[in-house]
């Protein structure tokens, strides 16, 4: 397949969906044409560069958000066995008296 980033056309060959592939192409090319609006002066390697940097903070950032989730999915679940074990163990003094 060929996808077009920045007026260039690339050749892909890829084992994924044509159809997503075309999508991260499309993102891609977006990013680099916000990038050449905010510095219409760079060559287009250091658009790809900035884009590729760019890239690398959002990836950065959703791994930090997902290990945020999960550390409050943990600290969650550790309060629920908490609660439960408090219940059991009123449950247990309940019968015993």
């Amino acid at each position: 397949m060929t996808v077009e980033i920045a007026g260039q056309r690339y050749p892909i060959r890829s084992e994924l969906e044509e159809r997503y592939v075309t999508e991260l192409a499309a993102y891609v090319d977006r990013k680099m044409r916000a990038a050449s609006d905010a510095a219409p002066a760079s060559d287009t390697m250091g658009l790809a560069i900035l884009v590729a940097l760019n890239l690398a903070d959002e990836c950065f950032r959703a791994r930090a958000d997902q290990s945020n989730a999960n550390g409050e999915i943990s600290q969650r679940a550790i309060r629920i066995e908490q609660i439960v074990d408090q219940v059991l163990a009123q449950i247990a003094e309940s019968k015993a008296g």
